[in-house]
């Protein structure tokens, strides 16, 4: 994989249509779409951006959500979105008891190709600049690929535990940031 050939960047009105692609690619798979904080709720690209910059300042996140900064990772050549990252700088109750500081996916067409290996990679750097030591990753105990792509950006894992609102075993992963 080409890294030069992506960008690591804050979504716009620019990437519009491929978030709506991105999206649709997602819901026709039957994935999740982990690290696209509400996306699924939102057909509409423009209504979803405006969400993503309520979660970016303290004083306007929903009062149930945490401070949060969307990322997307597009291919410079083509403009086309492969894969999403969202860091959230704190945590509530459910992000320190199931799914940690940090989600991210990868276009289901664009897989296998490490794109999320080094989305984790750019999104820890971001973690840094904020002032984070060390940051809990969490996946589905079943997915091989998201395991390896935590480990291999350093992930140490710490236990399993049962999400009971999916019934879902996660495994939780910290990595500490001082190290690297």
């Amino acid at each position: 994989m080409n890294h030069e050939d992506l960008i690591f960047t804050v979504p716009t009105t620019e990437y519009a249509e491929e978030i709506r692609a991105y999206r649709q690619e997602f819901l026709d798979a039957g994935n999740s779409m982990d690290g696209t904080g509400p996306l699924r709720s939102y057909e509409d690209p423009l209504e979803w951006l405006r969400e993503v910059e309520k979660y970016t300042r303290p004083e306007t996140v929903p009062a149930d959500k945490v401070q949060a900064t969307q990322f997307l990772c597009v291919h410079k050549s083509d403009g086309k979105l492969l894969g999403m990252l969202q860091v959230r700088h704190t945590f509530n109750d459910y992000l320190e008891k199931y799914a940690g500081h940090i989600g991210y996916s990868v276009r289901p067409s664009e897989r296998r190709k490490g794109y999320a290996k080094w989305m984790l990679r750019q999104g820890l750097d971001f973690c840094r600049s904020i002032g984070l030591d060390r940051v809990l990753i969490s996946c589905k105990a079943e997915n091989e690929a998201s395991r390896q792509t935590i480990l291999a950006n350093g992930g140490i894992y710490e236990c399993t535990v049962l999400e009971p609102d999916r019934n879902v075993q996660l495994q939780r992963y910290w990595i500490d940031l001082c190290k690297k």
